[in-house]
């Protein structure tokens, strides 16, 4: 019986330009069979209808998807106005309708209040489970949907361009767990209008942005002309934000080895005074290449990811 092949070992981040109509999965799937990786994952589900910046991981890089889900998001969106629909976008049956065009001023102004944590309740057309189903089949089967407000914080929003009296663009960035459907939807309702997404672009996932971004006909051309590897950022492209220490070699043969290493007083002062608030994480390397994560506790690391990289 022949054995399955399972990929090759390779690792580090692609920074996708992900393309309209195509699912977060399906986009994994396309880029892991381009490099031939034997693993791959995804930071942050982007909708089909949604195009823009989805950071894959390959290989050692999925070690690090945990650390990119809490990364700001900027969004660049386009609301239609007079059409409210199921879905709060374009794919959605229309559910209601009207005369009201909202002036560009008048949403600036109803933006402001949505600025900071607020409550916002996700669309009914949405991945979250309910009763160990996704809400979007419940909806689709025709049942009741209800879900939950849950805390979520936009830094910061504008509008950027009103093209015509039904359309405004706003720029919004945020932290985890914003959908920009609901967004929409509650500025609609505040501003007594219909609404609706009709085009939603991710500019921007920590420090994936749209300057490192590479469409997936680009990255193929990349593949197939034998350059896979400028199409891969470093495994530790996710960690931008996490303080990262130099160490021997002994010292990196051990957290290889899932044994702490002792720091120096200096060590622990200038480690301490980067920590992010709440945290311990620190990244570990030797010559420029990733070695582990470790907790920082009582002036040792002690190794929590250990990363298998050449």
């Amino acid at each position: 019986m022949t054995r399955r092949r399972r990929g090759q070992a390779v690792h580090g981040w692609v920074c996708l330009d992900k393309g309209y109509e195509v699912g977060s999965t399906e986009a994994v799937g396309k880029v892991r069979r381009l490099f031939d990786a034997a693993r791959a994952g995804h930071a942050g589900t982007l909708d089909p209808l949604a195009t823009g910046i989805l950071p894959i991981a390959l290989g050692e890089a999925t070690k690090t998807v945990p650390f990119l889900m809490d990364a700001e998001k900027v969004y660049r969106f386009s609301i239609r106005w007079g059409v409210s629909t199921a879905t709060q976008d374009a794919e959605g049956e229309v559910t209601a309708r009207s005369d009201v065009r909202p002036s560009p001023e008048a949403v600036a102004r109803a933006l402001t209040t949505f600025i900071g944590q607020i409550e916002q309740v996700p669309p009914v057309f949405s991945a979250i489970r309910v009763d160990g189903r996704r809400a979007y089949d419940l909806a689709r089967d025709g049942e009741t949907v209800e879900l939950r407000a849950r805390p979520v914080m936009i830094h910061e929003g504008a509008v950027t361009v009103a093209p015509d009296p039904d359309h405004v663009e706003i720029t919004v960035r945020t932290g985890k767990g914003v959908y920009i459907r609901s967004l929409a939807r509650d500025l609609a309702a505040d501003l007594g209008a219909e609404g609706h997404v009709s085009a939603l672009r991710r500019e921007r996932v920590g420090p994936f942005g749209l300057d490192r971004a590479m469409t997936l006909d680009f990255l193929a051309d990349l593949v197939h002309s034998g350059r896979a590897s400028e199409g891969l950022l470093p495994v530790a492209t996710a960690l931008d934000d996490i303080p990262d220490l130099a160490v021997t070699e002994q010292d990196a043969f051990s957290l290889r080895q899932g044994r702490p290493i002792v720091l120096l007083p200096r060590q622990v002062e200038t480690l301490r005074a980067r920590l992010r608030e709440g945290s311990r994480i620190v990244s570990v390397s030797r010559d420029g290449t990733l070695v582990a994560l470790c907790q920082l506790r009582a002036g040792r690391l002690e190794p929590d990811r250990v990363f298998n990289l050449s």
